[in-house]
This record gives C-alpha cells, sequence and structure tokens, in this order.
C-alpha cells in the first residue's frame, strides 16, 4: 500500500488556518451559517492554496505567489468613515452607490437607491439566516469546490445583498465601491449577493475608491442571480493596483429564461489578479456577453478564467477578451465552454486576442469546448502577435511620430471592446483609463 504524501503547509496557508480560528466566532452568521464557515474552511484546508497542478490554476500557481497571509482587516472606526466621507464628497462620487469599507458595508458612506431596490449588508442577512439568501450565497452550482471561493466562503466578514424587485426599471448604474480605511496593508474578504427579479433593467458598476482593493490582499465574491426576462448590465475595473497586492475576484451568474446580460471587465496595474467568472444558463433562450481587457507592463500578472455552463435550450453566449501586454508582463485566459445534453440550439463562440510589444512577455490561453448537445453552433479562437508594420508605417506616412502612431493603435485595439458597453458614462470612464495607461507607459 503506497502511503499519500501530504504536502506541509506554506506559512500563509498556515497564517490562514490562524485567522480563522481566531476569528470564526466573531464572525457574522446563525448558527447553520458557522457550520456552512467550517466545512468551506475544511474543503480549502484540504487542498490548500491552489497550485499548478490544478488544471485551473496551471498558469497561476498562488501557492508560490502568495508567501504570506495579510491580517484581516479590522472594522473600520467611526472616525476613519468620517475622514473618508469628506474625502469621497471631494471626489464627486455617484450619489447612487454602495460602499465596503474594508470588506465591511458602510451605509453612511453610501447613496440612496430607487424605489424597487432593497440593500441589506451581508452580515444582517447571515444573523436573520434566510435560507433563500443562504442558498443563493453558496453558489453550489458554481465553484464551491475552488479553494478561493472556499476560503471566501469561509472568511467572509460582510457584504451587500441587494435585491431588484421584477419589473423595476433603473436607468442609472448602481456602483458598488471597495474603500479602505487600513493605513497598513490588510486581507480583505467580502462576499454579495444581486438577485434580480423577473422582467428588471438595472446595471451594477464595481470599482476601487483610492487605496481600496488596489492594496493588500483581496478576496471578493459576487454572486448575480438574474430572472426571467431581465436585462442587466454589468462593469468591473480592476484598476490601478500596487505592485505586491493580491486580488483574487469571483463572479458567479445564474441566468433565467429570456435574460439578457453584458458585462466588461478592465484590469490593469500591478501585483497579481486573478479573476474567475462563473456563468450558468438555467433558462431557455438567454443571452449573454462578457468581454474583458488587460493592461499590463512591468512583471505584472493578470489571470482570466471563466467557466460557462450551457444547461438550457436556445442560448446564445459571445465571450471576448483582449491583453496587451508590454515589458516582461504575464497574461493568462482560460475559458471552456461546457454544452449539457439538454441544451440543444446553443449558439456560442469565444475568442482571445493578445498584442506582444516585447520577446520578453508570455501570454498563455487556452479555451475548451466540451459538448454534449448535438444541434449546436459553438467555436473559440486565439491570436497573439504585435503590431503591424504596415499600419504603423500609414501613420508614420502621415506625420504622426511613432510613439503617437502605437498608442493610436493600441487604443483602437482596446477601446472597441468598451465602446460595446451599454452606457456612455461608463463608456468614457473606462476610456479615460485605457487613455491613462497609454500614457503612463510612454512617459515611462
Amino acid at each position: 500500500m503506497t502511503a499519500q504524501i501530504i504536502p506541509s503547509r506554506t506559512a500563509a496557508e498556515t497564517a490562514l488556518a490562524e485567522a480563522f480560528g481566531a476569528s470564526k466566532a466573531t464572525l457574522p452568521g446563525t448558527p447553520e451559517v458557522a457550520k456552512l464557515r467550517e466545512a468551506a474552511f475544511e474543503s480549502f484546508s484540504q487542498a490548500g492554496l491552489p497550485h499548478r497542478r490544478i488544471e485551473s490554476w496551471h498558469y497561476t500557481d498562488l501557492r508560490a505567489l502568495m508567501r504570506e497571509a495579510l491580517p484581516i482587516a479590522p472594522a473600520p472606526s467611526a472616525d476613519a468613515i468620517a475622514a473618508l466621507g469628506k474625502t469621497m464628497a471631494e471626489a464627486g462620487l455617484p450619489a447612487q452607490r454602495l460602499v465596503l469599507v474594508d470588506g465591511i458595508f458602510a451605509p453612511e458612506l453610501s447613496g440612496a437607491l430607487p424605489e424597487g431596490v432593497k440593500v441589506t449588508s451581508l452580515s444582517a442577512a447571515l444573523a436573520e439566516g434566510r435560507t433563500d439568501i443562504i442558498t443563493h450565497l453558496s453558489a453550489e452550482w458554481a465553484g464551491a469546490k475552488d479553494p478561493v471561493i472556499a476560503l471566501n466562503a469561509a472568511l467572509m466578514q460582510d457584504g451587500v445583498v441587494i435585491e431588484v424587485a421584477p419589473g423595476t426599471k433603473i436607468a442609472e448604474p448602481i456602483h458598488l465601491i471597495y474603500a479602505t480605511a487600513s493605513a497598513t496593508p490588510v486581507a480583505r474578504f467580502s462576499r454579495s449577493l444581486m438577485l434580480i427579479g423577473a422582467g428588471a433593467s438595472v446595471t451594477l458598476s464595481e470599482t476601487s475608491f483610492g487605496a481600496g482593493g488596489r492594496t493588500g490582499q483581496t478576496n471578493n465574491g459576487l454572486v448575480m442571480v438574474i430572472g426571467d426576462e431581465a436585462v442587466v448590465g454589468h462593469t468591473l475595473a480592476l484598476t490601478e493596483t500596487v505592485p505586491g497586492s493580491v486580488r483574487l475576484e469571483s463572479f458567479m451568474v445564474l441566468l433565467g429564461a429570456k435574460a439578457n446580460f453584458d458585462s466588461f471587465g478592465l484590469i490593469t496595474g500591478g501585483g497579481l489578479v486573478r479573476r474567475q467568472i462563473f456563468m450558468r444558463y438555467e433558462g431557455a433562450d438567454a443571452k449573454a456577453a462578457l468581454r474583458g481587457v488587460s493592461l499590463l507592463r512591468g512583471r505584472e500578472h493578470a489571470d482570466t478564467t471563466i467557466f460557462v455552463q450551457h444547461c438550457a435550450t436556445g442560448c446564445e453566449g459571445r465571450e471576448t477578451f483582449r491583453y496587451i501586454l508590454d515589458e516582461e508582463a504575464v497574461g493568462v485566459f482560460q475559458g471552456k465552454i461546457h454544452v449539457a445534453p439538454a441544451a440543444q440550439h446553443t449558439d456560442g463562440k469565444m475568442l482571445c486576442k493578445a498584442l506582444l510589444l516585447t520577446d520578453m512577455v508570455v501570454m498563455n490561453s487556452k479555451p475548451e469546448l466540451e459538448i454534449f448537445a448535438d444541434d449546436v453552433a459553438c467555436g473559440h479562437g486565439t491570436t497573439c502577435g504585435g503590431l503591424s508594420d504596415e499600419q504603423i508605417f500609414y501613420l508614420q506616412a502621415r506625420g504622426l511620430p511613432y510613439a503617437q502612431a502605437e498608442a493610436l493603435l493600441l487604443d483602437a485595439f482596446g477601446g472597441e471592446l468598451v465602446d460595446e458597453i451599454p452606457n456612455e458614462a461608463l463608456v468614457t470612464a473606462f476610456r479615460a483609463e485605457i487613455a491613462a495607461w497609454l500614457a503612463a507607459r510612454v512617459k515611462a
């Protein structure tokens, strides 16, 4: 009989175990929630931090890259909240907002939301013990076995539960803002849930304010349950992250019949970023588009991994991602489309394109199809290459310096996906982020 060799814990894994042991008695929730936390941490403990021998983490060896686990952020003080409120007022943030400070919901910094939207802190929802909320939050259908999601479930401090009533129409986006009150790098664990009723129309925009989400270690989870015939938009800005930081984002989306979902994410900045998306077509004739742009320089590492499950008939999916890699950056794109036997007439397409600006960059692309239905139209593709010399020459021949010609082509490459966002204010904001990245690259 061969003995099973269990790898020793790393310093980060040991610190996380100690943090859970010290904090589990104070984390919010009923005794039933506490049992779920224990089970989630046991799942994480058995697997440890994900490493390259786990297929979906092959190109992002978190066990090797995350050398230490920072202390969990304490609840922000009243003085810190007041100081943040003053800064936010000066910055002119959108009024229609929800603010998490170091993973804790801060209603005093949040704004009023339209009629038909109910917001509860995650801690209050867990303390209330609503079975439906807890079931949706667990998202067992998605990545329950993923170590990062299990760790988030065990240590989630707070978040928001957003309930949009059926038929509610909201024109302006709801902004979910991640801020920080800690003066030193800390770890944050938040999980939020958005329940969107049948026939509703709403957009959620996730951003960071100041150092929030840009420093330290962040493990966020967002579950979105979209009702039948609802129209939902979503954007995420993972921008200006600080070198040495770790940001782990898990996004889980469940689509009802004839729902229409559109999502865009932008990644820029230093540190390590892993964004994983789990999307399931639960109802027939639903449509969804997932898009993203990653702009990487230096030795930055950004990983986008998606898993799309088609479980109903007649659904349409489009997944389109683009990368611009400079200096010694590392980009990762992994995407899998799974079509169940019952999901006939599925129309799914996945495409990743990468521009490689130096010989030192690395781009890992791995699109996959897993099809068990007979009548489908599915395809995937990936391309890697440099800028076209002919296009550069064409622009230079018309009087543009090389740097300006290059920036113009890069802006067009990344901005094309931005322009598909169905909200002009968000398009303008993301265009500005891309322009700022390009300007900083030229100055460097």
